[in-house]
């Protein structure tokens, strides 16, 4: 990563990769990322990730038509940036969608432009 991208300042994050939970200390000095807190090395590259990039899986639910239920739960299929996560809900609050749909089907493809798609959570039949 070049030093343009590694943000500044200092960050303490509490890793989630194991159940050890470590926190980890991350400061940018000088362009340099030092981590200290970590146990392992996927704790010390979910810090560099969280604190330079940070992503997360977006769940929340689209509106159904002619649905046995009102709602239907939904995921993004990767990550998403943490900065685009409410572009990304106010989008799909404008979405409503038919009945039947199948686990995994792909809802909204690319949402917001990103390389993301929006996958059902569930199967639901029609009413």
């Amino acid at each position: 990563m070049s030093e343009s991208k590694i943000p500044e300042g200092k960050k303490e994050i509490r890793c989630i990769v194991c159940p050890t939970g470590c926190l980890v200390h991350v400061e940018n000095i000088n362009g340099e990322l030092v981590i200290e807190g970590h146990s392992c090395q996927r704790g010390e590259e979910y810090a560099k990730v969280e604190f330079i990039a940070p992503k997360r899986i977006l769940t929340t639910t689209i509106r159904v038509e002619n649905g046995f239920l009102p709602l239907i739960p939904v995921r993004s299929d990767t990550p998403i940036p943490k900065e685009r996560l409410q572009d990304t809900l106010k989008e799909i609050a404008k979405i409503k969608v038919k009945a039947p749909i199948k686990m995994g089907d792909i809802l909204i493809k690319q949402v917001i432009g990103l390389d993301v798609n929006i996958i059902a959570s569930r199967d639901l039949i029609k009413a």
